[in-house]
């Protein structure tokens, strides 16, 4: 009887904390990308992103950083080497259907955007 109680105890307490992971790491991840793209640091945003397995192309959708999405923001924060790298990993569909949350920020970042959609 203890034992059973031990590891049905046990069972539950592994099961409530593989569920809870997940919501917390995607948290983590959404935050550190924000990070790097606010302080425009495209070398540690890209290695963050190797190391966790990671595609912007497939993150771009689910990511906002201060109600924005990650272009809009990097072009507000004024993240031109980010903002470069987040239009040419992105279809060009993406970047031309987000060209005009652009326009209000950097302006390389718009020549960027525009250069891409244009190709």
């Amino acid at each position: 009887m203890k034992k059973l109680l031990i590891a049905s105890t046990i069972t539950i307490l592994t099961l409530t904390s593989v569920v809870s992971t997940p919501q917390a790491q995607a948290t983590n991840i959404a935050q550190s990308i924000c990070e790097y793209v606010a302080a425009d640091d495209k070398k540690r945003m890209r290695s963050f992103l190797k190391m966790n397995k990671l595609k912007i192309r497939r993150i771009f959708d689910g990511i906002e950083c201060n109600g924005q999405n990650l272009l809009e923001f990097a072009s507000t924060s004024g993240s031109v080497e980010t903002g470069s790298l987040m239009i040419s990993k992105l279809p060009k569909s993406v970047v031309s259907a987000n060209l005009a949350l652009l326009q209000t920020g950097s302006k390389p970042l718009i020549d960027v955007a525009n250069e891409r959609v244009s190709s």
